[in-house]
C-alpha cells in the first residue's frame, strides 16, 4: 500500500484529490492538510509520496525545503513561474491541474517506485525553464553521450540509484559517479530531473 500525503491550499481541489487517491485500492491517505507552513511536522506521518496541489500562487512552494527526500508529485498551472531551483526540491512529477485521476493514480504509484514522470503538457514548459545553453548545443546530446551514458541516463530515469546502477551494470559506484558527472557535463544540467528533461527531448530516453 503506498501512503500519500496531500497539501492543498484549496479545499475543492484537495478534496477531489483525496477522493482519487482512496478510490485506488493500490493508496491510501495517510494526511491531508490546507497548511503548507506545517508540512515540515505533517511529513513526519511517514509518508511514500508528496502530492502537492498548487493554486496561483507559488510563493509557499518555492520557500518549502522539507520536501528534499520526500517523492513529490506537483500539480499546478502554472509551470511557467517555476523557477529551476524548484524543480531541485525533490519534484519527481509534474502534472497540469486538467490531469485525470487515471493519470494521477498512475504518476504517484509510479514516482513511489523511483520513476520520474514528464507530462507532456509540461514537457516543453520545463525545458523551457532550463539556461538556454541546455536548450542548445553546436552538437547533439546523441552524438555527445556514450552508449553507456545513455544507459546510465535511461536508468536515471527509472529512479535507480548510483548504487543500483553500478550493481546491475557490474561496475563500480565511483564508475557510475564518474558516468552521471560527465552526462551532466554534456548535457549543461546540474540535477537528475533537468538531465531526463533534456534526454526526453532528444529522444535519447522514452518515459
Amino acid at each position: 500500500m503506498i501512503r500519500v500525503l496531500i497539501v492543498a491550499s484549496d479545499r475543492i481541489v484537495r478534496a477531489g484529490l483525496e477522493s482519487i487517491i482512496r478510490a485506488s485500492p493500490d493508496l491510501t491517505v495517510v494526511n491531508a492538510t490546507a497548511n503548507f507552513d506545517t508540512l515540515s511536522v505533517v511529513i513526519e506521518d511517514d509518508c511514500d509520496v508528496l502530492l502537492l496541489g498548487l493554486d496561483d500562487d507559488i510563493s509557499q512552494f518555492l520557500a518549502l525545503n522539507a520536501i528534499a527526500e520526500i517523492p513529490t508529485v506537483l500539480l499546478t498551472d502554472v509551470l511557467s513561474d517555476l523557477s529551476s531551483d524548484a524543480l531541485r526540491l525533490g519534484v519527481r512529477a509534474i502534472l497540469p491541474r486538467s490531469a485525470t485521476p487515471e493519470e494521477i493514480v498512475a504518476t504517484v504509484t509510479a514516482v513511489s517506485t523511483g520513476l520520474v514522470v514528464l507530462h507532456p503538457e509540461t514537457l516543453d514548459v520545463l525545458l523551457s525553464l532550463l539556461p538556454a545553453s541546455s536548450r542548445t548545443s553546436p552538437t547533439s546530446p546523441m552524438q555527445a553521450l556514450t552508449a553507456r551514458e545513455i544507459e546510465v541516463l535511461a536508468m536515471i530515469a527509472e529512479g535507480w540509484s548510483n548504487k543500483a546502477i553500478a550493481r546491475h551494470l557490474h561496475i563500480s559506484e565511483h564508475t557510475v559517479k564518474f558516468h552521471v558527472s560527465s552526462i551532466f557535463t554534456k548535457l549543461n544540467v546540474s540535477s537528475r530531473t533537468e538531465a531526463v528533461t533534456i534526454g526526453a527531448r532528444q529522444g535519447l530516453i522514452m518515459l
